[in-house]
Order: structure tokens, then C-alpha cells, then sequence
């Protein structure tokens, strides 16, 4: 079971290379037709660099190089019973294709709900670019029942 005294730890920093192709097939698998998201030539035209970051697609780039059996080893959940229970993004800079993302991640908040039959962890990773630019916030809740 979590505890408070995880409040703060770090989960590590991660990498990943933000790849065209990849971007292309989570547009298309996530239902978006805004040709910015899978023609580079629209994507220009509308001022990015390359093929933008879709929404959301952080959350795939950030479990890259992350072990998830380890980190809920951390939090002392067992998988079977762990649900994802939420995620929002504050976005600063927008993220293309052939950035090179770096994902440092801490324990923001452990708590519980239903005198601890519901036991919560929030983290929250700061999103940093080649250049050392501040891309985003991630903020994710995983809730053991």
C-alpha cells in the first residue's frame, strides 16, 4: 500500500525521440483528421516545425524506458488491481517531430477514499525538449482498489 512518505520521490527521467511515423499512426489509430497531425507539408504551413505532437500522445512517450512493474513495486500496487484514473496536460511549448523528450517524473500525492478500500498516487512529470524548453506538465492518477 502507498504511502504519504512517497510524496516527492522521483520515479527517474526518461527519453524518447518523438518519430514521425509513430505520430502518424496514433493520429490515425486516435480518429484525428487535421492533416497538420500526418502530412508534414500542412504541418508547415500551419507554423510547426515537423508533424506536432497529438494530444494526449505524451502519455505514450512518457512509458517509454519506464518499467511499470517497478514503479508499482514503489507505490506497493499489484496490477490486477490498478485502473488509470486520470490525466490532464498543461501544454508550453508545442512538441514535434524529432525533438528529443526528457520525462522527470515524482510522487506528487498519495491518499485514499472509502477508508482505504480506494488507495490513490498522482504523479507529475515535467516535459523538456532537446533544448532544454519547457514543453509540458503531466499530471496522472492511478487508483489500486
Amino acid at each position: 500500500m502507498a504511502d504519504k512518505s512517497l510524496i516527492g520521490r522521483s520515479l527517474g527521467v526518461t527519453h524518447a525521440d518523438v518519430e514521425k511515423g509513430r505520430l502518424r499512426f496514433f493520429a490515425k489509430a486516435s480518429g484525428e483528421t487535421d492533416p497538420v497531425y500526418t502530412d508534414e507539408a500542412a504541418a508547415k504551413a500551419a507554423g510547426y516545425k515537423s508533424l506536432p505532437v497529438p494530444p494526449t500522445f505524451l502519455m505514450c512517450l512518457q512509458g517509454e524506458g519506464r518499467d511499470l512493474t517497478e514503479q508499482l513495486n514503489v507505490y506497493g500496487f499489484d496490477l490486477g488491481r490498478v485502473l488509470h484514473a486520470e490525466q490532464e496536460f498543461v501544454y508550453h511549448k508545442p512538441a514535434v517531430a524529432g525533438d528529443v523528450l526528457t520525462f522527470d517524473t515524482r510522487i506528487a500525492d498519495v491518499y485514499d477514499k472509502k477508508g482505504g478500500a480506494l488507495q490513490f498516487v498522482v504523479n507529475e512529470t515535467r516535459v523538456t525538449n532537446q533544448d532544454g524548453e519547457h514543453v509540458a506538465d503531466i499530471r496522472s492518477t492511478l487508483v489500486q482498489r
